[in-house]
């Protein structure tokens, strides 16, 4: 049995994106490619996921429940998020779709340092490197991350707000 070294944030990322592929047939080299990491990433990434009981054991179909509550009790703490400098880049966390559409937008941007973003606003570090550059070719990868980065870093009424649609994507998916 292999041993669990702790999660990874790209292993967040390689769940995510299978949810987002709604049960459409894939294979690694589909998910390394589209998320621009090696096969091999996303084969250790699906392992350490299995060990830790969010996917199933042939590493196809993601344990939703398991996951939601990994997301909203555990991905504040093991991949915490600080504002940082403001930069030009990707809106992220409350500043994106869906929970910009929840909120007012007031003083705090946040954004994915990305040279051809459309924002300026404090930099939020992406539980990948490679998010910015992937995200516009899928929009409920796209939305799922930002959802993903409002727990990270928001506060209570905007957690509470992704929470709600997490569910909405994830229990109804």
């Amino acid at each position: 049995m292999k041993k669990h070294s702790g999660m990874r944030p790209q292993d967040i990322v390689v769940l995510l994106k299978i949810i987002a592929l709604e049960n459409k047939e894939w294979y690694y080299i589909d998910l390394a490619y589209s998320l621009k990491i090696s096969q091999s990433e996303v084969s250790e990434a699906l392992n350490r996921c299995k060990i830790a009981g969010l996917i199933d054991s042939k590493k196809r179909k993601v344990h939703i429940n398991s996951f939601i509550e990994f997301l909203i009790y555990g991905l504040k703490y093991v991949f915490p998020a600080e504002p940082g400098k403001v930069v030009k880049g990707i809106p992220t966390a409350h500043s994106a779709p869906p929970i910009n559409k929840h909120i007012s937008e007031g003083s705090d941007v946040y954004v994915w340092a990305y040279a051809k973003g459309s924002k300026r606003g404090q930099a939020i570090e992406p539980l990948y490197k490679t998010i910015p550059a992937i995200i516009q070719e899928d929009e409920l990868f796209y939305e799922l991350l930002a959802i993903v980065d409002t727990i990270r870093v928001g506060r209570v009424r905007e957690i509470e707000i992704a929470i709600a649609e997490l569910k909405k994507r994830l229990l109804h998916a």
